[in-house]
């Protein structure tokens, strides 16, 4: 297939008029054509699909419940919504339920329709207390290296991120260990700069939902936010719902970290795409109103929007669409070392294409 006349979105954050070519076959980016099937892509955006390196669940299934078909879902779900690769991401649960959980993504086809499992986030149980977030207190220790290979081993090594706060004991050489790995990633964490800077030095690369479970940016005491704009190979994610984060730190957050290390996030769970109501998140109940999920006590709990409207919001907020684009596919791929693979339109890559038209409406998804 030749997708011709489209505005091809490039790695520098531009856009091209150019022609892009598909083996249908191996579902590859290729440099000639097999066959001589043509889409006019005229007035289109020619994206690559969408890369979400943080996501619970959806469509009321969440990756934790440990259910190979409610993953199944959530793929034809992200799939559907233009996000065409993921890391189902994991709460903060006993070790017997992870690891029920983490055995299902080899269950899920990687086939058309669905979105491809890229991998898989652990986020905690290795959190501080004080800023657990919508994550199980009682269930919250500090960082266990045995456990984490076990947990490994039952995904069949596809750990690619784990969120961890860098204060706990241990951290340090937990960090040490499995730096080459995996990626490690600071979050829900009381963390100062000092304990953060170390962190990274260490060979911690990653910050989980930037601002979202952690100290504030204070001009005396900068904490993780600082000490990760600081340090050049720390890429940030950011929820862009609308929610989680003000339109002008999202802005802020693009200036200070540069447009190569940021990361847009949805954090969905499982009321995404699902009407009003009482739902469930790592043990917890909680309560979906309109784009809101709250526990009880009104802490947020993730977020009810798909990575495609988060990038749509980044745009309205003032976020040049190259950029926003770069952020919700190419650099979270980068974050998570599949950049070869996913989040790209160079030759021989997966063929996860989007087509949009001009209102950033999606028109065709490959």
């Amino acid at each position: 297939m030749i997708i011709k006349n489209g505005l091809v979105w490039e790695e520098s954050g531009s856009f091209r008029k150019k022609e892009l070519v598909v083996d249908t076959t191996t579902h590859r980016i290729a440099e000639t054509a097999e066959d001589d099937t043509v889409f006019d892509a005229e007035g289109l955006y020619v994206i690559p699909g969408l890369v979400d390196v943080h996501i619970h669940g959806a469509r009321g299934h969440d990756f934790s419940d440990g259910n190979s078909k409610g993953l199944a879902e959530i793929a034809q779900y992200l799939h559907s919504c233009g996000v065409t690769s993921f890391c189902p991401t994991s709460m903060t649960l006993p070790e017997e339920q992870l690891t029920a959980a983490f055995a299902t993504i080899n269950d899920v086809p990687d086939a058309a329709g669905y979105a491809h499992i890229a991998g898989i986030h652990m986020e905690g149980p290795y959190l501080s207390p004080e800023k657990k977030g919508a994550q199980k207190a009682s269930y919250l220790h500090a960082p266990d290296a045995a456990m984490f290979r076990r947990l490994s081993a039952a995904s069949g090594n596809k750990i690619r991120i784990i969120t961890i706060a860098p204060e706990l004991p241990g951290s340090d050489a937990f960090i040490r260990e499995f730096k080459d790995t995996v990626a490690i990633s600071l979050g829900h964490s009381t963390a100062s700069y000092e304990i953060a800077e170390n962190a990274f030095a260490a060979g911690a690369n990653h910050v989980t939902h930037l601002f979202n479970a952690m100290p504030p940016l204070h001009h005396r005491d900068p904490g993780i936010i600082g000490a990760a704009a600081d340090c050049p190979h720390a890429m940030a994610e950011i929820i862009c719902d609308g929610i989680h984060i003000h339109p002008s730190v999202i802005r802020n957050a693009f200036r200070m970290f540069g447009n190569d290390r940021m990361i847009l996030i949805s954090d969905a769970m499982r009321a995404t795409g699902m009407e009003d109501g009482e739902y469930e998140l790592g043990g917890q109940p909680v309560i979906k109103k309109g784009r809101l999920a709250t526990l009880k006590d009104g802490t947020i709990a993730g977020s009810a929007t798909n990575l495609f409207d988060c990038m749509k919001n980044a745009v309205q907020f003032g976020i040049p669409l190259g950029v926003a684009v770069k952020a919700a596919t190419c650099n979270p791929a980068k974050s998570i070392e599949c950049s070869q693979e996913i989040g790209t339109l160079a030759v021989g890559a997966r063929a996860d294409i989007l087509l949009l038209d001009q209102d950033l409406n999606i028109v065709k998804i490959l």
